[in-house]
């Protein structure tokens, strides 16, 4: 019987820890479903927001390829009208250039040209001598006919007085 009551201590001990052991891993069961739900609280909606941005982040990339795509485009038929317009800045240099060319050597004929009018300067300098001289000769002519006029007016003077009184013998 001691024996009995042996084995059934022991199976009552191995009842016990059985249900100790299966105890802990209810209690074990039971704190990670609670921490799997806390988890749970924390990892899906971060996992829906990180979907989320990922979805929004896909969509600012599309755009952003689709705008580069339309700057290229825009680019390309700019590049093109630009391409022309620099073609028309090189003919219209080239023009420049060329009437450049012809203003050089009109330069050059104007520059022989007037080398050929210094000795027509050297006249010009001997007839402005001559005006000048002429100008005083002239002033002097003036000058002497003033006095030939007062000259006349005192004579009028002189001779008026004595002929009215002649005049007045006179019959006619």
């Amino acid at each position: 019987m001691i024996e009995n009551r042996q084995s059934s201590q022991m199976a009552q001990v191995k009842d016990s820890d059985d249900e100790r052991v299966e105890r802990s891993f209810e209690r074990l069961s039971e704190a990670f479903e609670t921490s799997a739900r806390r988890w749970e609280l924390i990892v899906y909606p971060s996992l829906f927001g990180f979907i989320l941005l990922a979805g929004y982040g896909f969509f600012l990339i599309f755009n952003l390829t689709r705008d580069i795509h339309y700057l290229a485009i825009s680019v390309d038929s700019n590049m093109t009208v630009m391409a022309s317009n620099f073609q028309a800045v090189t003919d219209n240099m080239n023009h420049l250039t060329a009437n450049v060319r012809v203003i050089a050597n009109n330069m050059g004929d104007i520059s022989d040209k007037i080398s050929t009018l210094e000795p027509m300067l050297t006249s010009i300098d001997s007839m402005d001598q001559t005006m000048d001289s002429m100008d005083r000769a002239i002033n002097s002519i003036t000058q002497t006919t003033h006095n030939m006029r007062n000259d006349m007016a005192n004579i009028n003077k002189n001779v008026s007085r004595p002929m009215s009184f002649i005049n007045t013998f006179m019959p006619w």
